[in-house]
């Protein structure tokens, strides 16, 4: 059969709760005597029960065992406090050269700041002077090199706005033309419709006569008009 999983709480059957903690005993008495056999090991376990009954079991001598690791605790335990000494007392040194560093860096950034230059000697005052120069000298270099970026940027932002410029310049000389084109077409039509409007009918008298020419007279026949 399989067997199910435990869940790990605490049973609240007493009775179920008696009959597992003998089972359980037995069988950690049993892991406990195999371990000290099978690695040849010192192994000592003590359990006490819910009323208080006690049971224990030892490879060799439970009292032996016990003082064995009571000895062992003191041990580490004064390493431990040996070795929280010396970690706090290391701790209190380092804190004070850092202090002093601190105090010194303060005092030669005060110096040069230009204050508190009244106990220094004269070699003192040079280091001082030649550390400003290569300071500046340093400051000036890289602000040649930041003004060069700035201006390799601003070169590159001139040449986009020249190309956006002429590519705007050709739309809008193409849109120019297109539009010159339509102009002149709609006044060519203006114009063509002005002059069919301005034109007037003209009426021509002509000597034409309808009939036989043996009957026809200039005086009774019909007139043609033509235009």
């Amino acid at each position: 059969m399989v067997r199910g999983k435990t869940e790990m709480k605490r049973i609240e059957n007493a009775t179920s709760r008696q009959v597992r903690f003998s089972k359980r005993r037995n069988g950690l008495m049993k892991k406990a005597f195999e371990l000290s056999i099978l690695c040849d090991v010192e192994v000592a376990l003590i359990v006490f029960s819910p009323r208080g009954r006690i049971y224990e079991f030892a490879s060799s001598s439970i009292l032996e065992t016990i003082e064995r690791y009571r000895s062992h605790t003191r041990i580490n335990n004064a390493l431990t406090t040996i070795e929280s000494l010396e970690n706090t007392q290391r701790l209190k040194e380092e804190a004070e050269n850092m202090t002093k560093k601190i105090d010194l860096l303060e005092t030669s950034k005060r110096k040069f700041f230009g204050d508190g230059l009244g106990s220094c000697s004269i070699d003192e005052l040079q280091r001082i002077e030649q550390q400003l120069e290569r300071s500046i000298t340093n400051i000036r270099v890289k602000k040649t090199e930041v003004f060069g970026e700035q201006i390799e940027l601003l070169k590159e932002k001139e040449k986009t706005l020249v190309d956006e410029n002429t590519r705007l310049s050709e739309k809008y000389d193409s849109y120019s033309s297109q539009q010159a084109k339509m102009d002149e077409s709609e006044n060519v039509v203006e114009v063509e419709a002005y002059a069919d409007q301005s034109s007037p009918i003209s009426y021509v008298e002509t000597e034409l006569f309808i009939g036989l020419p043996e009957t026809r007279t200039r005086r009774n026949s019909p007139k043609l008009r033509t235009n």
